[in-house]
């Protein structure tokens, strides 16, 4: 009788699923272990929810920048309101849909031939004398279950970093997993944290009509983006309303009656009718046997991982937001695959992260890849820099476009591309090329030569290579 590889997994987020797709495809038995539908907090509270708002709020600001530029009328009444909001019919088309890909993934590992279990999974310490791992799952109604393992991959995500003196209430305090709740728009929010999640959240909840404060505790918003496009988002935030306060941490949150106080580091205190609290993540790494059965944890409650996503202990793999690697879902699928291509004796290449394409989902988006401006500027690698506005690309005049730039980095002796930073609407979309251009070694004349549609926002991208192209030229000359 032929053998068959048992494959365990706990978590069912992107690293999870993914993983199980490709284990199933590779001839695998597998198990899914998770407790609150697949997809995890990327479909069911994160990327898939919050992307979905945004994509509404993305609708009313187009409109309400550009109607009366491009020469649309609109009889906005009375109370001068052009377009309104109805945030519960809002949030309930949010969970309707996260909850549908979440069905529509568990019906794709199933049909691979996967089997999915809804509890809790724990690692068992000791490895059997043959080398495999025994999980227990534990059901909702406490009944329990041993899975035998030839190998395990934890990917149990994160969830949201609270603090002591401000938690959420899922009422007027929310966390980023409690506004899709919300059945009314918030007059005035105030959203605590700068970085990415809080970012987008304080855009879209602006742009649907909320008065947003924004407390940032850094000189900047997003801290860890490329500092020429946060200083454009920053720059659009303040033109449009929203009221940014820089180097301000907040120390608690409390409500008083129907609003919410929030008191920062220097004693100053600042309210609204509702507060955001965006202040990071904790891995979901406690409780589930890791350090016992010898999987090293960070300091930071992170599991160590190596290129092909194997912990410390034999036969144990991680990836997602527990590994604190890159909290993206694509770098997260990534290391799933990675996991199993590599136990399953497939061909496999280890995890390159500065091939990773990122996106800030604010208005304008901010998409990156590769090497950074700060990379450049601390030393790290040589390479020229050129960036050009959007302002100066004729289809971007034509939509109403202002805001934005591309940006490329490339080796001075090579011209090989090396990173690229894409500001601009659907720059999610536009740094595609960029990516395959870091990915595969390709040249600013390689990008140059290659036919772009006019008038298109994509031909800033080769416009852009153009003019490192020429620079190298002279240069060399």
């Amino acid at each position: 009788m032929e053998y068959v590889t048992r494959i365990v997994i706990i978590g069912g987020g992107p690293g999870g699923y993914e993983a199980a797709l490709v284990a199933a495809q590779l001839g695998a038995e597998v198990t899914v272990v998770d407790c609150d539908g697949l997809g995890g907090a990327s479909v069911l509270t994160d990327c898939v929810p919050s992307k979905t708002l945004i994509a509404t709020a993305e609708v009313k600001t187009n409109f309400d920048s550009s109607y009366e530029e491009l020469g649309i009328t609109v009889d906005d009444g009375e109370d001068g309101t052009v377009v309104g909001v109805d945030l519960g019919k809002v949030n309930r088309r949010v969970k309707r849909l996260a909850l549908a890909q979440s069905h529509d993934i568990t019906a794709s590992v199933t049909r691979a031939g996967g089997r999915v279990m809804r509890g809790r999974g724990r690692l068992e310490p000791d490895r059997a004398p043959d080398g495999s791992r025994t999980v227990v799952v534990r059901a909702a109604d406490g009944t329990e279950e041993s899975l035998v393992a030839d190998a395990v991959l934890i990917a149990t995500g994160a969830h949201p970093r609270e603090i002591p003196d401000a938690l959420p209430d899922g009422e007027r305090i929310l966390n980023w997993t409690q506004v899709y709740d919300l059945e009314e728009l918030p007059e005035e929010l105030i959203v605590v944290g700068s970085g990415v999640t809080g970012a987008e959240f304080a855009g879209a909840y602006q742009a649907l009509g909320s008065k947003v404060t924004l407390v940032s505790s850094r000189d900047r918003v997003l801290p860890g983006e490329d500092p020429d496009a946060a200083a454009v988002l920053e720059d659009v935030f303040r033109r449009r309303g929203m009221n940014v306060m820089a180097r301000s941490r907040a120390a608690s949150a409390k409500r008083v009656g129907g609003r919410v106080e929030v008191t920062l580091a220097d004693g100053r205190v600042i309210t609204g009718t509702h507060c955001l609290m965006a202040v990071g993540s904790i891995p979901n790494t406690a409780g589930i046997g890791l350090e016992e059965a010898g999987v090293r944890l960070l300091e930071s409650g992170h599991i160590w991982t190596d290129k092909v996503s194997r912990t410390s202990a034999p036969g144990v793999y991680a990836a997602g937001d527990c590994t604190g690697v890159f909290a993206l879902a694509s770098v997260a699928a990534m290391q799933g695959r990675i996991a199993m291509y590599h136990f399953l004796g497939d061909a496999v290449a280890p995890l390159n992260l500065k091939t990773v394409s990122a996106n800030v989902f604010t208005d304008p988006e901010i998409a990156t890849v590769g090497y950074t401006q700060a990379d450049v500027d601390n030393g790290l690698i040589d390479a020229r820099v050129v960036k050009l506005p959007l302002l100066r690309n004729p289809r971007a005049k034509m939509q109403g476009i202002r805001d934005g730039f591309v940006k490329m980095f490339c080796r001075p002796g090579t011209g090989i591309v090396v990173g690229g930073v894409v500001v601009s609407p659907r720059a999610s979309e536009l740094i595609h090329p960029i990516s395959i251009a870091v990915d595969n070694n390709l040249t600013v004349e390689q990008i140059a030569s290659a036919f772009t549609v006019y008038p298109s926002l994509s031909g800033s991208i080769a416009e852009v290579a153009r003019q490192l192209h020429t620079r190298k030229t002279q240069r060399e000359a």
